[in-house]
């Protein structure tokens, strides 16, 4: 079974849940490469829950997506909470939508270029009225694939989880 064709059961329940609040979300892939958005795109009718976003994979990709001044990552390091939240709090409210989703991580099979372990990864989503949470994974594994796979999941449930609260 492919990866989306997996995920694709809680990307409905995902969509439920958006679609019963009436609120969309804009999403931030990293080291999940697209893997978050293209698992929410598998939901016929996505444009009902789903405004864009982009995968931020360089210095340039951040600087467009989050147009955020330099200064704003001051002391922060890739596959951070900090770093994560800063995303998709930038995500959201530059796509305007109710919930952001941010992944941040090294995926292996290169060094990263704020030193992050490879198999390393923070997750962060950010909703209505406050709510802002994070998630580290970590798999102790520089498997590239098998880490984009891993991150995707991860940040995932945490989405489910967070929009069942």
């Amino acid at each position: 079974m492919s990866l989306l064709a997996e995920l694709h059961p809680q990307a409905l329940r995902i969509a439920g849940l958006l679609r019963e609040r009436g609120e969309k979300i804009a999403v931030a892939d990293g080291a999940t490469g697209g893997l978050i958005a293209a698992s929410l795109l598998t939901v016929p009718g996505a444009l009902e829950f789903f405004v864009g976003g982009g995968v931020v994979y360089s210095f340039r990709a951040r600087d467009v997506l989050f147009a955020q001044p330099r200064e704003a990552y001051k002391g922060m390091r890739g596959a951070s909470e900090d770093y994560a939240l800063l995303q998709a709090r930038s995500i959201r409210d530059n796509f305007q939508a109710e919930w952001g989703i941010a992944e941040s991580g090294s995926v292996g099979g290169s060094s990263h270029p704020s030193g992050a372990p490879a198999g390393r990864s923070c997750a962060a989503i950010v909703g209505p009225d406050g709510l802002e949470v994070t998630r580290i994974t970590e798999t102790q594994s520089d498997e590239r694939i098998a880490n984009m796979e891993a991150f995707t999941r991860a940040a995932l449930q945490l989405l489910e989880e967070s929009l069942s609260r």
